[in-house]
């Protein structure tokens, strides 16, 4: 990224300033990122236990499979999935407050006895099928704004910071020049002055 300067004080105040502003706001984007690192993978953990855990609910109910096919999915529904946020390391991410299942009133007189125990079991499956989904949502965000956090530190440390430090080096030996020249000139008139005043002296 090519720093645009001109070459003046103004512009070196300017450039001073903003080289100050992002070597102030490297350290925080850093630990930013940092905690942002730890955090994506304590939610990957997150999501990959409840992976696991979803699966051995329902490799538990695989020897039921026959029952299964009598149960009626009419019986329950989720009705609403409550969520409310929460900011980890600046990150908006969703939380399982709770979950609404609708659920129709039955007899069960007119139902297997085990009904009741498999709408239960249907409950606790669809929680942990919903929460699996939003600690997988989690890790993409977190991931996300992860990556970010990574872009800008390197935008900062690797072509801005660098890129302002050289514009900087480029204006003072430019104004340090331009200074040299003004006395090697003004020298040179005193020195001219002085020769012409000792010829009109004799």
């Amino acid at each position: 990224m090519a720093i645009k300067f001109q070459y003046n004080k103004t512009s070196l105040q300017d450039l001073n300033k903003k080289l100050r502003i992002r070597q102030n706001a490297l350290p925080i984007l850093k630990n930013k990122e940092a905690a942002l690192r730890i955090e994506v993978k304590k939610a990957r953990r997150e999501a990959e236990d409840m992976e696991h855990l979803l699966s051995e609910k329902l490799a538990q109910q695989s020897d039921m499979a026959g029952l299964w096919d009598e149960f009626d999915p009419g019986l329950l529904q989720v009705a609403q999935v409550n969520l409310k946020a929460k900011k980890i390391a600046g990150v908006s991410v969703p939380v399982l407050e709770n979950i609404d299942f609708q659920q129709p009133a039955f007899s069960l007189y007119n139902r297997p006895a085990w009904f009741a125990a498999g709408i239960e079991k249907v409950k606790e499956l669809a929680s942990l099928a919903i929460s699996r989904k939003l600690f997988f949502r989690k890790t993409e965000l977190l991931d996300h704004a992860r990556r970010k956090a990574t872009q800008k530190v390197n935008l900062y440390e690797k072509v801005q910071i660098p890129g302002y430090e050289d514009a900087i080096r480029k204006i003072k030996r430019f104004l340090e020049d331009e200074e040299n020249l003004a006395k090697s000139a003004q020298k040179i008139v005193k020195k001219r002055q002085q020769e012409k005043d000792q010829k009109q002296a004799l």
